[in-house]
């Protein structure tokens, strides 16, 4: 039944999409400032109305409202857009339940898409979105949108998380460059701890950080395979690459003198506290975390690209890392608008509006870095595109919630008892091993 209300809209769908992606509107003006010449016709979508749904707020929520007006621009669709708050879940369970989901939500974790998958309250993308995700993502990120063989869904927005960001002030004190091997970064700290200053700032009261954090070392020294295989529980957590990536850490966070506050302080201290240590305190040299620590440090009163610098995380083994975190959208009712609005997401063209805002990093290949904003920006968008197909997902954020993305539990808790004794590795693997058998059984 579903399939067959899906072909029947795709009767009309690639005249709405081919419009959404090559006709002129009828209001945007020329390069002389004249209006260009109508084709005669409505606009494909013109009286349609859909909803979406994702947990921007502020000026993420009002950045994202422009890429949606540019879409309504070029289809004549109007759109609604509703906040699900932080928990993406709690808001739209009730919704589906309620057979009232909105036409297009924006899933914060992969992971939701096959749970909704597993639901049937998601709808398989049409050929030609898919055709569109073909052209302009490499084949790890289609997977990420796809379940049971279906693809359901398009990674549109990125966070860069294999970043170290760190004080210039720090640095120039302790005379030492930003490193580009991990045995370089730990004979670092030990020249900035020789200055006075503890060299790394930890968010370890905030789980995820240290999963970030994990996730970067693993994929380096392991690489991008074995990454795939524990992201889904293939290989064990107490396999030997997990150990040396945990020995790894603790060259870092098992000395006190390397970490502000040293593991007890560590522990109590939360994002975004961690970046104000660094570049307000000034009781920090660097924090390990992602493109959105820009935000946190403007807030502590540090130019971004002056005080507040960064460089991409260290090799620890073979591998650059590149680790994302994203947002998939995802279509749960069955309508030209729906299909067509993430035809347009997918697109160069939609993505490059988006590039033309503050805060946004695309994954879509062909997205030009030179749409960024700023130099920051557009340098962590050029990362993204020559990383290919070594680029990874989060590992946490693709696990089961209760394992990767739960407070106090799971993976979280297991790390933060970690940071309070890094000595224990064995112990650590096996507690990790004991928590995600719980998680994928």
């Amino acid at each position: 039944m579903r399939k067959g209300r899906a072909a029947a809209i795709l009767a009309g769908l690639t005249v709405a999409v081919a419009a959404c992606g090559n006709a002129p509107t009828t209001t945007e003006p020329t390069a002389s400032g004249s209006a260009p010449a109508t084709d005669g016709g409505a606009k494909p979508l013109a009286g349609v109305k859909l909803e979406v749904a994702a947990k921007w707020t502020g000026a993420e929520q009002k950045n994202f409202e422009q890429v949606l007006k540019a879409f309504t621009d070029k289809t004549g669709a109007e759109v609604t857009y509703a906040s699900t708050g932080e928990d993406t879940g709690a808001y739209l369970g009730p919704r589906i339940q309620g057979k009232n989901p909105p036409d297009v939500a924006i899933l914060p974790q992969p992971g939701l898409v096959q749970q909704y998958a597993d639901q049937d309250a998601l709808k398989a993308l049409a050929p030609e979105i898919i055709q569109e995700i073909d052209t302009n993502y490499t084949p790890y990120w289609k997977e990420l949108g796809s379940a049971g063989g279906q693809v359901y869904g398009v990674l549109i927005k990125a966070a860069h998380k294999s970043l170290v960001w760190y004080s210039s002030t720090a640095y120039q004190d302790a005379g030492v460059q930003p490193a580009t091997t991990w045995d370089e970064l730990v004979k670092n700290a030990q020249t900035i701890a020789d200055s006075g200053t503890p060299p790394f700032s930890v968010c370890g009261a905030s789980g995820w950080t240290l999963t970030d954090l994990f996730e970067n070392v693993y994929l380096s020294s392991a690489g991008p395979e074995n990454y795939d295989k524990l992201s889904k529980h293939e290989i064990p957590w107490t396999d030997p690459s997990v150990a040396t990536a945990l020995e790894k850490i603790a060259q870092i966070v098992g000395k006190n003198e390397f970490v502000a506050g040293g593991s007890s302080g560590a522990l109590q201290t939360d994002f975004p506290t961690c970046v104000s240590e660094v570049y307000s305190n000034k009781k920090g040299a660097m924090v390990i975390e992602a493109d959105f620590v820009a935000v946190e440090a403007l807030q502590s009163g540090a130019k971004v690209g002056e005080e507040a610098k960064y460089f991409p995380f260290p090799k620890v083994g073979d591998t650059a890392p590149v680790v994302l975190g994203g947002d998939v959208a995802v279509a749960m009712k069955d309508s030209p608008g729906a299909m067509a609005l993430l035809q347009y997401l997918a697109s160069k063209e939609g993505g490059e509006v988006w590039a033309k805002l503050p805060g946004y990093l695309s994954p879509n290949k062909n997205v030009s870095p030179d749409n960024y904003p700023d130099e920051l920006t557009k340098a962590l968008g050029q990362t993204i595109v020559s990383a290919g197909d070594s680029v990874r997902y989060d590992m946490s954020d693709l696990a089961p919630s209760a394992f990767g993305a739960t407070d106090g539990k799971g993976e979280w808790k297991v790390l933060q008892d970690f940071l309070r004794d890094p000595s224990d590795v064995k112990g650590t693997q096996e507690a990790l091993e004991a928590e995600a058998k719980k998680a994928w059984k």
